[in-house]
């Protein structure tokens, strides 16, 4: 195979080693065996362009036409011409199935389905780095700015990630890159010998880097060392910056597990950090509201309803957005017989505080909220349009208390044949225990709303149930029949379990995920915190429409249509409260005698004590979080810049050399000199040729830079003072060296094009002189401790051995 071949496929087997750092965000992982097939396709084409030979850049405009079509007949094909070639509709349904992709990553939890949109992202991504990497590091043979392209698709991964082994991803990733920086480097070593060093022997003098007579190490010999020591340094400086969010689409503050502190529901499905919020040392505000309901234990906060289960989770189903109308539609299924009461409610969000989904009480009737919002009407949810978000929101809600009595949900008719369907399908991978504990629970129920009622009370106190935060959150199918093996978990199990068995019952069921009502603050207002993260079923009755039940012990309060005997509030009051007050409400009541231990300690069950004056408040994101990312914006930003600053300090030092008048002084500052030369004309293109005398290599480099008189009399002048330093008995100094190689830096900067001149900047080549220098230094510590030796295939080949002005 030639070098480019295993160029292009060290480049291919990259790539797919940095997409696999995104398997772990959706389930499926069929995409990446897809992407795989396609990209295989794509560097193909670009291995016949390169082998015709095509100009590089209609090989590239080749590979992205191809790219295209691949995308066409993978996600398109009805739509196109012929069945594979692009036309005005496939372009408009791949840009229709992005935006569905968009909406759907913003709407799962990690892992997300593998819908068509987030399908065509994944693989289109794919491919677009794919592209990206074989151009340069292939077509225009320079890998190290491929790992950019690289870089993008990992962080991309990282940033949505929500695992642990986020660090096994980066390896993989990091040692795809490193392969192709091998490849490249032996396959150029490959096309010529060491570079002109100047004297043989074992001194070095102080340019350093290669002037010795053994010439400069290869590349391949020192890389799994500097790589070991860059991914150490990769993993190392991470941890100990401040911890950043995580999750599907995390916002800002989210803590990253137990003692995170300072986190926020941020992520669109609060699923996905809420296990974390309920862990949190502080429960930090999030939100705050004033209401003139008179049953403020009812006062949910409600986010949205995950209303499909697959199998393998809970999520949302993807329904049309309309704008929000000045009068929400009435609830459907509720009857006009069913008392209800309109309340008024004043609600600001934090500013730490960003979602998507708007909190409402359900069900909401009226919505006053500034920015662009949509309106989700089966959910009765309000969802930012362009990328509006929940963050120092303030807006005034008028909702619906709705006050069933137990005869009325008694009585209850069937549902609608639609809600009937949708609302009770569960996977077949659902465990045939779930139903067998449905029926065993509800024996004896006489409909369905007791069936409802026996359900919430087997978990709430009958069962055995305990509340525990820091049992593992899975919500599919292994996770439910788990939960009602070991009877141990928090609100996720709960309701996701009561909802999945209440469909097995015919009972059309559904889980609200949002915030329990909060505490109640000595200026009567209601403060709402991290811990306050909830999940609920909620169960459909005719008449009644969708109806709460809260099956989780110590969270929340039961409602009073489920309670034996209950009366039902009154609550009644002005349309909308007062701005400086609200109807008198309760202070938190105190710990419970038989709340469970963990909960108490986690502060779940109240407040001993009436809460203090203090008024709520918003530190903000951390300081050290602000710190920490913008010290890894810096390294992000640095980095690439690495040989560019090498390269600067060389010239500088190599220009700059001592004045000394000593033999030593005078062979090492014309080498020096001589040294600059040649790199200066390698940044632009001319290879070095270590077989070459110095003069011989001063009438080669004005060849071929076709360098102007001036440079050409200067590159000659600095070969001759190198000849007489290294031939003649006494070396004598040369005045004006440092002129000379600025005039030869002039000549080649001015015979090659802005592209050339501005990658000689930007990426010289002469940089990889740093992992020689490291070689040799390697080499030297092997020889003295007697180091164990590589392996025969990581060895620098014999050819490059050669003694210094051997030809060949």
């Amino acid at each position: 195979m030639s070098g480019r071949g295993r160029l292009a496929l060290c480049a291919y087997a990259a790539t797919l080693m940095a997409a696999c750092s995104m398997l772990p965000l959706v389930d499926p992982v069929s995409w990446l065996v897809q992407a795989a097939f396609l990209l295989a396709i794509q560097y193909g084409v670009g291995a016949l362009g390169r082998r015709v030979p095509l100009p590089r850049l209609l090989t590239v405009a080749v590979q992205l036409l191809v790219t295209l079509m691949l995308l066409t007949v993978a996600f398109a094909r009805e739509q196109a011409l012929a069945g594979f070639l692009p036309g005005p509709q496939t372009v408009m349904l791949l840009v229709d199935l992005l935006s569905e992709g968009a909406d759907d990553v913003s709407r799962y939890a990690i892992p997300a389905p593998a819908t068509a949109g987030i399908r065509l992202m994944l693989v289109g991504g794919v491919l677009l780095i794919g592209l990206a990497v074989d151009v340069l590091a292939v077509t225009f043979r320079s890998a190290a700015p491929a790992g950019l392209p690289l870089l993008a698709l990992y962080s991309v991964a990282a940033g949505l990630s929500d695992g642990g082994a986020d660090w096994l991803w980066f390896l993989l990733a990091a040692c795809g890159y490193l392969i192709l920086l091998l490849a490249e480097g032996r396959d150029r070593l490959s096309q010529w010998g060491r570079v002109f060093a100047g004297a043989a022997g074992p001194a070095r003098g102080p340019v350093g880097g290669g002037l010795s007579g053994g010439g400069a190490l290869a590349p391949v010999r020192t890389g799994r060392r500097i790589g070991a020591l860059a991914l150490g340094i990769a993993l190392v400086v991470p941890a100990a910056l401040p911890a950043l969010d995580s999750g599907l689409l995390s916002g800002s503050g989210a803590g990253n597990g137990k003692g995170g502190g300072g986190g926020t529901i941020s992520a669109v499905n609060p699923l996905v950090s809420l296990q974390n919020n309920l862990n949190q040392p502080e429960n930090r505000q999030v939100m705050s509201y004033r209401t003139n309901s008179n049953s403020p234990q009812d006062f949910y906060l409600r986010i949205l309803a995950l209303d499909q289960f697959n199998g393998n989770e809970w999520r949302a189903s993807t329904r049309r957005l309309k704008d929000v109308p000045k009068r929400l539609p009435s609830p459907g299924g509720l009857s006009p017989e069913v008392a209800v009461t309109e309340i008024s409610s004043n609600i600001s969000a934090s500013s730490s505080y960003r979602q998507t989904y708007l909190p409402l009480p359900y069900p909401a009737t009226e919505v006053r909220v500034g920015g662009h919002w949509r309106y989700e009407s089966e959910g009765r949810t309000l969802v930012g349009d362009g990328g509006e978000t929940t963050q120092g929101a303030q807006y005034q809600v008028s909702s619906l208390v709705v006050q069933p009595t137990s005869d009325q949900l008694a009585d209850a008719g069937p549902a609608p044949a639609a809600i009937q369907r949708e609302y009770t399908r569960v996977p077949d991978s659902l465990p045939k225990v779930v139903r067998e504990t449905a029926d065993k629970v509800t024996r004896g129920a006489g409909n369905a709303y007791e069936q409802a009622v026996k359900l919430q009370d087997y978990f709430a106190s009958e069962g055995g149930f305990t509340y525990n935060t820091s049992v593992n959150s899975g919500t599919g199918s292994a996770a439910i029949g788990r939960f009602l093996k070991d009877k141990e978990g928090f609100c996720v199990h709960f309701s996701f379990t009561m909802a999945a068995m209440a469909r097995t019952l015919g009972i059309p069921a559904r889980v609200a995920i949002g915030f329990t009502p909060g505490t109640t603050q000595s200026d009567g207002s209601t403060s709402v915190g991290l811990r306050d993260a909830h999940a609920w079923p909620e169960l459909y009755f005719e008449g009644v429409g969708w109806t709460r039940f809260e099956p989780t012990p110590t969270r929340g309060t039961a409602p009073s249509y489920t309670l034996p005997d209950a009366p039902s509030g009154d609550p009644a009051g002005p349309d909308r409260p007062e701005t400086g007050a609200s109807a008198a409400t309760p202070v938190a009541p105190s710990a419970s005698e038989s709340c469970p231990a963990q909960s108490r300690k986690q502060g779940e069950c109240g407040n001993t004590v009436a809460p203090g004056a203090v008024g709520p408040t918003d530190s903000g994101t951390p300081t050290g979080t602000v710190v920490g990312v913008a010290l890894l914006v810096v390294l992000v930003l640095l980095l690439p810049m690495l040989p560019m600053l090498w390269r600067i300090r060389a010239r500088a030092r190599r220009l700059g050399f001592s004045t000394g008048r000593t033999p030593g002084d005078v062979t090492a500052r014309t080498l020096a000199a001589w040294r600059e030369i040649t790199d200066t004309a390698w940044d632009h293109g001319i290879v070095p040729d270590e077989s070459l005398t110095p003069r011989k290599a001063a009438e080669r480099l004005v060849r071929l830079g076709r360098l102007d008189t001036n440079g050409a009399e200067a590159v000659h002048r600095v070969a001759g003072a190198v000849e007489q330093v290294l031939y003649a008995p006494e070396p004598r100094p040369e005045a004006g060296l440092s002129e000379d190689v600025q005039a030869v830096r002039t000549a080649l900067r001015a015979s090659v094009g802005g592209l050339l001149r501005l990658r000689a900047i930007v990426a010289p080549r002469s940089a990889v002189r740093v992992v020689w220098a490291a070689s040799a230094r390697r080499a030297a510590l092997t020889a003295r401790w007697h180091l164990p030796r590589r392996p025969a295939w990581l060895r620098r080949p014999a050819w490059s051995r050669r003694p210094s002005g051997q030809e060949g």
